[in-house]
């Protein structure tokens, strides 16, 4: 179990840290800005999978686990505990947040932008988590965000896409990540789209790696 309870503490601080940021920035009127939530993002993610890349392969993403799965490197029997422990984690974050600041409305949960349209939020985060996954599939080691590299990589560009698409969509690109706000906040309007989109844009990725390198990019040893 050591694996899942590495992707549980994972998610866990991740979740935590962004949507607390998030949900901080709320109650305090603007104190961290949104410059600020984007930074906080992408360190709490790179520091994550600086802790547990060697353990887990530090998914904590229901998105990257079944993208994983379906190119080859990881076994599809582990993805429902992934998935599991990996919202486990996220829901036990957002519990937290709710305890420690009953006044948030919203706990960072994931909503397209006023005036702009779900079906572009849709697109949009299907496109984020496609250009995710595409980084996180050239970087990793088997199904292993593991070193520098990936560290730097994935971590940097989730601040990149938090930066510009925040605003839009929140920039989820992660159905654990959004689900617990949601479902917590009662905010469930927009969820079917942040429960769909990142799954087709990571399997997209996977797919396009077949395009642009050997046929074999997907395989176990790649």
């Amino acid at each position: 179990m050591r694996k899942e309870i590495a992707e549980l503490i994972g998610t866990f601080t991740m979740v935590f840290c962004g949507c607390g940021a998030m949900t901080i920035n709320e109650i305090t009127g603007g104190s961290i800005t949104h410059v600020g939530v984007a930074t906080t993002w992408g360190l709490v993610v790179m520091a994550m999978i600086y802790a547990f890349g060697e353990i887990s392969g530090a998914h904590f993403n229901p998105a990257v686990t079944v993208a994983f799965a379906f190119a080859k490197k990881f076994e599809w029997k582990n993805v429902p505990k992934y998935i599991l422990f990996q919202t486990a984690g996220a829901f036990l974050a957002i519990a937290i947040l709710w305890i420690l600041f009953p006044e948030s409305n919203s706990y960072g949960h994931t909503y397209p932008a006023e005036g702009f349209a779900p079906y572009k939020a849709f697109i949009f985060e299907l496109l984020l988590t496609f250009f995710l996954m595409v980084v996180i599939i050239n970087v990793s080691t088997g199904s292993k965000e593991i070193g520098t590299m990936a560290a730097i990589a994935v971590g940097a560009v989730i601040l990149l896409e938090a930066m510009f698409a925040g605003p839009m969509t929140k920039a989820s690109m992660n159905p654990a990540r959004s689900i617990a706000p949601a479902v917590i906040s009662g905010n469930l309007q927009h969820l079917w789209l942040y429960l769909t989109a990142p799954f087709i844009g990571a399997l997209l990725a996977v797919s396009s790696c077949k395009l642009v390198k050997d046929d074999n990019c997907c395989d176990e040893d790649c």
